[in-house]
């Protein structure tokens, strides 16, 4: 055993310079992990979001129906439909005669509402429009559209509820949030109200009773119907007009519906009836606009105009304080004259202490300051969810399809290479028996060195060892020289160089390598005796120039080694059966891979320009046209993280080493000859396997949560299920090929719960600091000792 100092050649960074990018990278790590973890709460975030627009969160599908009316007032359940409170006083109103208020609930509705508006528009006669504010949120334009063409606006609630069952909370938060989306979508919020599921006043009782009551006294007019279509039931057109026209030339209330449905009766029916009633003498107007006659032109409109909530007096117009920013600025006091075009839809003129509008919108106030800034957020962060969510619904398809394709590809070639390798008659070539080296690169490694030197000492091939103390501050070397010693191994040499990372210390130990192939390996692994007689034999194809071993998990009786020793076996190992098929091998890994030492220095060695060299190094064989190849029967034991902190930092360092990889051979896309086929196959297969896929896997988990919660929780679960057990079969079928024992599947549900989450985590926190520039050292991983040589593993 010889000891040699050899100074690092080539490129490497003295120790202050690596200090100070130690010292920036760390400062760097925690603002990306916070934003990773903000992404994943911003998709959270957007997701409830979109599921209260549909009434999937914090939706209630209670009715009421049958109780007692005994507390509500005989005058308010004999009255008119427009129901106000002026002076604290409940007041019903009338249509008059030869009169129809048009109502519509359950807007806005992409595909119906534009339909009712152009009828509306056609006919020249105004409507009154019930909208949802979900539905508002959703479809602004729709709304504003309706406004603009003078038609007139009331809150339906936000989510479509039954408010006699909701606190007081929940029914002021219906209100404001309908005013958000009313500022956001068309400038205005509105005093009428219609609650859902309401019909004629006589169905008010004494659980919705103290609702309209409290709304009233926060200035808003409730609005019922005396006449329904009943459009809802699709009876048929000639029954709807039947229906929606009222007896004895009775002015009315009349209720259609321009969502909530398929409404293609209420479309053909509308123009027959508006004929028909225009012919009878009827005049079409707003709830405004009867507000306005039943007050005879004086510029009023629901309870006394100008009057604020608390009995203030304001010249301009009440506002509710379901209306967020507290302000009046409707119709407002003065007298004027106008002139209609006998369908209800006039104009005026005239002079007062306010602005004068169209008598037919007097319920609407102009939103400003911060009401109309929120309404607009609201409307943009609606836009952002309806944009998202459906985007990530494609997501998960695409990463379904992915994810079976992938399990697919790989159980098929996997089995396909499994029978080829293992036929009895396959054979690489001639036996290789001559000497080759082992690369030990270690940097204070004093708890595995030893174990990892005896283990070759039991190695069936000849062979030296170089073991490359990569500046070690704990004694590396001589607990090496000791080993060596006291195992009698004459083949082993240490070199001793300042410390400059594991690639300038392979590259030292492949120049100082005495045979033609060389072994690279951790210092913290060990090989089986005839680990390195398998590894070499694929060098008898002259084509080949670079091997793959089996690397497994030493320390896999902990639940973090057991969800390692799952992925080795699963991902790494199925992954690379298939890679070897279609001679696209992204990755040897550092535990244990073989070279061609010619081919090595050919590529230029291994490379510091990426923290992934293992995967540098494989790539740039591709490229030069070396065969690289996958020997199952090479098995080493390398010692996993044992803690998350450690695995975060270990699969941290190897997702972004692998994009920098990529990056940095990307002209092999258009290469031709192997260079091209490693970028237009592997590449493709790396970014959507390791990194696409990963990233929105946890859309799987996330859905499937959302769906359990908020949609149908069996079949959510049996959907989950199912990807699992899917999962399981491809998992049991690896770990049968790999001869390993089963009963470690049995931590993989919890490692799709926890793990999963955690390696979407690291790649969130990879491509960002991808995109943001950064650089990161190498990271030491701390090390037990506790894998020892292989005849001690257990299954």
């Amino acid at each position: 055993m010889t000891t040699t100092t050899t100074p690092s050649r080539g490129r490497r960074r003295a120790p202050t310079r690596m200090k100070r990018a130690a010292g920036k990278a760390s400062a760097l790590q925690k603002p990306r992990v916070i934003l990773a973890l903000l992404l994943l709460l911003a998709l959270t975030s957007v997701m409830l979001l979109d599921g209260y627009l549909r009434a999937e969160v914090g939706g209630d599908q209670r009715v009421r129906t049958g109780a007692s009316a005994s507390k509500v007032p005989d005058k308010v359940l004999d009255g008119g439909p427009i129901l106000t409170f002026r002076g604290g006083r409940a007041t019903t109103v009338s249509v008059p005669d030869k009169t129809i208020a048009l109502t519509f609930d359950d807007g806005p509705n992409p595909t119906w509402t534009p339909k009712v508006l152009e009828i509306l528009q056609e006919y020249d006669v105004p409507g009154t429009f019930f909208v949802v504010g979900s539905m508002v949120s959703r479809y602004p334009s729709i709304v504003k559209t309706m406004v603009e063409q003078g038609n007139e606006v009331g809150i339906h609630t936000f989510t479509h509820v039954d408010l006699s069952y909701q606190s007081d909370a929940r029914v002021n938060r219906e209100m404001q949030q309908t005013q958000l989306a009313l500022a956001g979508a068309a400038g205005i919020t509105t005093t009428l109200f219609r609650a859902p599921y309401s019909s004629e006043t006589d169905a008010i009782d004494n659980y919705s009773w103290p609702v309209y009551k409290e709304l009233g006294a926060d200035g808003y007019t409730s609005v019922f119907v005396d006449t329904d279509s009943d459009d809802w039931k699709k009876p048929g057109v000639s029954k709807i007009i039947k229906w929606a026209t009222p007896d004895d030339d009775e002015g009315a209330s009349v209720l259609f519906h321009d969502a909530g449905g398929e409404r293609s009766q209420t479309i053909k029916a509308l123009p027959t009836y508006i004929k028909k009633m225009k012919a009878k003498g009827y005049t079409f107007t707003t709830i405004s606009g009867v507000l306005e006659d039943q007050n005879g032109g004086t510029g009023t409109s629901g309870q006394q105009a100008g009057q604020q909530p608390g009995g203030q007096q304001s010249a301009g117009g009440e506002q509710p304080a379901g209306a967020p920013n507290g302000e009046g600025n409707g119709y407002g006091t003065g007298t004027g004259t106008g002139t209609g075009n006998g369908t209800g839809n006039g104009t005026g003129t005239g002079s007062g202490a306010a602005e004068v509008r169209n008598p037919l919108q007097a319920a609407h106030r102009e939103a400003t300051g911060l009401t109309l800034y929120e309404g607009k957020a609201l409307i943009g962060a609606v836009a952002l969810a309806e944009w998202t969510v459906p985007a990530l619904s494609v997501g998960l398809m695409v990463v379904g399809v992915a994810v079976m394709g992938r399990f697919g590809m790989m159980l098929i070639l996997a089995r396909r290479h499994y029978r080829l390798r293992n036929k009895r008659r396959f054979s690489w070539g001639p036996t290789i028996t001559r000497p080759v080296s082992v690369i030990v690169p270690a940097y204070n490694e004093k708890e595995c060195i030893a174990n990892t030197l005896q283990s070759l000492a039991q190695s069936t091939h000849p062979i030296e060892i170089i073991v490359v103390d990569d500046g070690s501050t704990d004694g590396t070397s001589e607990i090496a020289r000791d080993a060596a010693a006291s195992l009698g191994m004459r083949n082993v040499r240490v070199v001793r160089q300042e410390n400059a990372g594991k690639p300038a210390a392979l590259n030292n130990g492949v120049r100082n390598a005495s045979y033609d192939i060389v072994i690279m390996m951790d210092g913290d692994t060990v090989f089986e005796p005839d680990a390195v007689h398998q590894l070499v034999q694929p060098f008898a194809d002259p084509k080949v120039g670079a091997v793959a071993g089996n690397a497994k998990v030493g320390n896999r009786n902990t639940v973090i080694g057991a969800w390692q020793h799952i992925e080795y076996v699963m991902g790494f190992n199925l992954d690379r059966r298939m890679y070897d098929l279609l001679r696209c091998m992204p990755t040897i890994p550092g535990a244990i891979g073989a070279f061609r030492r010619d081919a090595v220095l050919e590529v230029g060695g291994m490379s510091e320009d990426t923290l992934a060299e293992d995967t540098d190094i494989t790539i740039a064989m591709h490229r030069a046209g070396w065969q690289v190849v996958y020997q199952e029967h090479a098995k080493a034991w390398t010692e996993a993280p044992g803690s998350l902190k450690q695995l975060w930092s270990q699969r941290y360092r190897w997702s972004y080493g692998t994009m920098q990889a990529l990056w940095k051979h990307r002209k092999s896309l258009t290469d031709k000859g192997p260079s091209g086929r490693f970028g237009r196959v592997g590449m493709p297969l790396v970014v959507l396997f390791q990194i696409v896929t990963p990233v929105f896997a946890p859309l799987i988990d996330v859905f499937t949560v959302y769906s359990m919660i908020f949609v149908d929780f069996q079949a959510a679960l049996l959907a989950w299920f199912a990807v699992l057990g899917i999962q399981l079969g491809c998992a049991a079928y690896a770990f049968r090929l790999d001869r390993e024992k089963y009963r470690y599947l049995l931590m993989m549900p919890l490692q799709q719960l926890a793990y999963r989450q955690m390696m979407y985590l690291v790649l969130i926190h990879s491509s960002i600091t991808a995109l943001t520039g950064g650089r990161l050292r190498w990271q030491k991983l701390k090390r037990t000792g506790e894998v020892g040589t292989p005849a001690g593993v257990s299954g």
